[in-house]
């Protein structure tokens, strides 16, 4: 036992002074004082090489005196053993945490999983669906085990109670647990197959999703049917029924016109440019803009500004998402999605013109499924699509008998 020379007094009385210095306790153990007046314990010894090895203890008073010592002939007894205590406190570090992953449970590492992931989603409300969908379903059942507790029974009683009255959300659930259980499976926190996978498996347990769901579309208005709509939607004088009006009239996507600014568009060309960052599939798309379009614009109490183009009420911000969706309600016409719309105007593209298929599908702005196509096609067919997007507002227009009325003349509920 190496001889003590500290005393507990020393230790709490001492001083920092304008460099540092240590207070030797014996057998390798000291203290050092440091300028700010920190103090720390230390540990020197030999390593089994010949050369000097020096580990920190700890700070005091947090770790004290007598503990301290403890800890400094514990590392001396594993010196006389031909042992590093560097590399030994390296290699229980290492263990402790392999101990605390393999700890982890299936909600931290579907916590984790999203992380990791949500960097290469596109659209960053998928890292927001991914929680709601496992916080709902998952988490209650296998939320608090870890990985490889997880069997098939399990799984199933995560998606049985949903599977036949939800499907798609069930059958997305069932890919998502597959996904972080595969993920845990490569960080060594589970062996064997998994017990969410479809094929050869839960295939034989659960019924075919085709077989289950009903192919839900997005709630469409007959083309025909365009007219008599407009000539309500034209009454309504809201901003929220002109953003849907224009809307329909440049088949857009609700998220690409609702976050429409004015520095996008040239009027004079006339052009809406929607970026990049904006669209569904990544590239900046080129709206041709017909002339109902550009009317519609110019009566805006925006028009001539540099933010929004349908600004909300609160200024400097877009209407709601749900601004067109109650609309339509107000309009008792929740029979119909925005979205759906697309659809009306795409049915009315193949029936009623002669205008390409690829023309429609790029007013869209729909991906060229063909890849050898999209490999040797260069423009966006933009003066066909001019054509086409004139064609479907005058068509509109002939139907309802209407012009567009600018915010103000016509006196209804608030938008």
């Amino acid at each position: 036992m190496p001889e003590s020379l500290l005393r507990d007094l020393q230790c709490r009385s001492a001083k920092a002074r304008a460099t540092a210095y240590r207070l030797s306790d014996g057998g390798g153990l000291a203290m050092l004082i440091k300028p700010n007046g920190l103090k720390y314990w230390q540990f020197r010894y030999t390593k089994p090489d010949g050369r000097e090895g020096l580990i920190q203890l700890g700070p005091y008073p947090r770790l004290s005196l007598e503990l301290a010592r403890a800890a400094r002939n514990e590392h001396r007894a594993a010196v006389s053993r031909g042992d590093d205590p560097a590399t030994l406190r390296k290699q229980d570090k290492a263990q402790r945490k392999v101990e605390s992953a393999r700890a982890m449970t299936f909600r931290q590492c579907a916590e984790k999983y999203i992380e990791t992931r949500a960097a290469e989603w596109t659209n960053p409300k998928h890292a927001q669906q991914w929680t709601n969908t496992l916080t709902t379903y998952a988490y209650p059942v296998i939320g608090a085990l870890r990985p490889a507790d997880i069997d098939t029974d399990l799984v199933l009683r995560v998606l049985q109670p949903i599977w036949l009255t939800k499907n798609e959300t069930a059958t997305r659930v069932r890919g998502r647990i597959e996904s972080v259980l595969d993920s845990a499976k490569v960080r060594g926190l589970r062996v064997g197959e998994n017990p969410a996978r479809w094929g050869g498996h839960l295939d034989h347990l659960l019924a075919a999703p085709s077989k289950v769901k009903k192919e839900e579309h997005h709630a469409a208005l007959p083309y025909d049917e365009i007219g008599p709509f407009f000539k309500l939607l034209r009454a309504n004088d809201v901003t929220s029924a002109r953003l849907l009006e224009f809307t329909i009239l440049t088949a857009t996507r609700t998220g690409d016109s609702l976050h429409a600014v004015w520095p996008e568009f040239d009027l004079a060309v006339p052009l809406w440019t929607v970026p990049a960052a904006r669209t569904k599939a990544k590239r900046e798309h080129r709206v041709p803009l017909s002339s109902a379009v550009v009317t519609l614009l110019k009566a805006l109490p925006t028009f001539g500004g540099d933010g929004f183009v349908f600004e909300g009420a609160k200024e400097g911000k877009p209407l709601s998402n749900m601004a067109m969706l109650n609309l339509l309600e107000r309009m008792k016409r929740d029979d119909l999605t925005t979205h759906g719309f697309r659809s009306t105007f795409r049915d009315w593209a193949a029936e009623r013109t002669a205008f390409p298929n690829e023309v429609a599908e790029m007013a869209l702005a729909h991906a060229i499924r063909d890849k050898t196509e999209s490999a040797y096609r260069r423009g966006d067919l933009f003066d066909k699509r001019r054509e086409l997007m004139q064609a479907w507002a005058d068509y509109i227009d002939q139907q309802s008998g209407a012009n567009v009325i600018p915010l103000g003349d016509v006196s209804a509920s608030a938008g």
